[in-house]
C-alpha cells in the first residue's frame, strides 16, 4: 500500500472555489483512497492507495473527480512519502544554520520544467528572498515572510510553464509527519 500526499491549487481563498475539507475527504474516499486525512482549509490530503497509477495519473483522476463534484477546475500535486522525504532533505535553506523555519516554503511543481526555462528564471532574483529549484521542488527563503515575497505560484508558474502550488515548512514537516 502507498502513501500519498496531495497539495491542491487555490481552494478557500478568498471565498472563491470553497471545498469543504469533510466533503473532500468523502470525495478521496469516493475514489476508493484509504487512511484519508486532510489537513487545514488549504486542501492538503494524506492518503494510501493501492491502485497502480503514476502520480500524474492520480492527479487527473482527483481533478476529474472535482471537476464532476465541484463544478471547477483545481490543479492537484501529488508526491509519494518518499518523494516528500526527499524534498525536506533537499532543502538547501534548511540545512543553514540558526534557519528560521517561519521564512522557509516549499513550491511543488506539477512537473520538471524544461532547461531552457530553469536558465531563464535565473535572471530573476529578488534578494533578499532567495530560492533553488531542485527537480519538481522550488526552496524559497523569504526574508520578510511569503506575504511580501515576489516568490510566488504566479511568479514561477509564468516563468517556468507548469502548475505549482506552496506550503509553509510547518505545513511540509506536518504532512510528513502524517505519512509516516
Amino acid at each position: 500500500m502507498a502513501k500519498y500526499i496531495s497539495i491542491l491549487r487555490g481552494i478557500n481563498v478568498g471565498g472563491n472555489r470553497k471545498i469543504l475539507m469533510k466533503d473532500l475527504k468523502s470525495l478521496y474516499d469516493g475514489l476508493g483512497f484509504l487512511k484519508v486525512e486532510t489537513y487545514i482549509q488549504s486542501g492538503n490530503v494524506v492518503f494510501e492507495s493501492d491502485l497502480k497509477l503514476s502520480n500524474a495519473d492520480l492527479e487527473v483522476k482527483i481533478e476529474q473527480a472535482i471537476i464532476e463534484t465541484f463544478g471547477f477546475d483545481v490543479p492537484v500535486i501529488i508526491r509519494t512519502a518518499d518523494e516528500w522525504v526527499k524534498s525536506i532533505v533537499n532543502n538547501p535553506f534548511w540545512k543553514e544554520k540558526d534557519v528560521d523555519i517561519d521564512r522557509l516554503h516549499l513550491t511543488c511543481l506539477k512537473e520538471v520544467p524544461s532547461q531552457e526555462l530553469l536558465e531563464k528564471i535565473k535572471l530573476f532574483q529578488f534578494m533578499p528572498d532567495r530560492y533553488e529549484i531542485i527537480g519538481k521542488d522550488v526552496f524559497i527563503f523569504c526574508s520578510a515572510g511569503y506575504g511580501t515575497s515576489k516568490l510566488t505560484n504566479p511568479f514561477f508558474e509564468s516563468k517556468l510553464k507548469v502548475s505549482a502550488t506552496t506550503r509553509n515548512w510547518k505545513t511540509v514537516m506536518k504532512l510528513h509527519e502524517m505519512v509516516e
